[in-house]
């Protein structure tokens, strides 16, 4: 049985207080604290990207052809990862419960096929190498043992591993795969939700946050670029 729409708008507003709790000051710290320094300079590639991004190779265009793709990618990527547990957590609370089974995130009635199911939450698509392809094989090898002595009705489908975004997946989840199913992005949603396009609603939402918070990312970033371009006028150029 699906969820109800109040627990659909639950998940969302879960989410968009995650992002307001902990992407978003994390994200905008880590911007603010930027310094020259603190950019590995490639002297052969900057005058080049900045060029191919603005046209010259002013110390203003090469603080944007730096600090654009660190605060607009590594940056914000890197916070997303190390926080998402925090959103696991409350996703546990409110699409099914905590699970008290070791490695397992979250246990819920999966809206498509009604069975319980034991899931072990990751990030994204990439976010996983070959020795967490052990680990997560080890967690349902004690899962399966653990049901036969307390005897639960366990099928294999019913352990799943859930990618939170993404639409293809790394080899190291293929790996997986051949043994458990492994849902990503929208089809994963779908099972929680029984929603196909709950997914597109939730990242919607994330960048709905920015607009109600009143948040000038733009002017942010501008004034970092001010900061960068006036720390390589210093120097004498890169």
């Amino acid at each position: 049985m699906a969820i109800t729409e109040k627990q659909k708008k639950a998940i969302i507003e879960s989410g968009k207080d995650y992002f307001r709790s902990s992407i978003i000051p994390n994200h905008i710290r880590n911007l603010q604290k930027l310094r020259l320094k603190d950019f590995d300079v490639n002297p052969f590639l900057i005058n080049y990207l900045s060029a191919f991004l603005c046209g010259d190779t002013t110390p203003r265009s090469m603080a944007k052809a730096l600090v654009y793709p660190r605060i607009l990618g590594t940056s914000v990527n890197t916070s997303f990862g190390q926080n998402i547990q925090i959103f696991i957590s409350q996703l546990a609370q409110i699409a099914g419960c905590a699970s008290g089974i070791e490695g397992i995130d979250i246990e819920f009635i999966d809206a498509l096929d009604g069975r319980k199911k034991y899931c072990q939450c990751k990030a994204g698509p990439q976010t996983i190498n070959k020795d967490d392809v052990d680990t997560i094989l080890g967690h349902f090898k004690r899962l399966i043992g653990k049901a036969r002595l307390d005897r639960i009705a366990l099928q294999m489908d019913d352990m799943i591993v859930g990618v939170l975004y993404g639409e293809r997946i790394s080899a190291n989840y293929k790996t997986i795969a051949t043994t458990y199913p492994v849902y990503c992005g929208a089809e994963f949603w779908e099972h929680i939700t029984g929603d196909k396009i709950f997914y597109y609603q939730l990242a919607k939402a994330f960048g709905d946050v920015v607009e109600e918070d009143g948040i000038d990312g733009s002017a942010l970033i501008m004034q970092k670029v001010e900061d960068i371009a006036k720390e390589i006028t210093e120097k004498g150029g890169l």
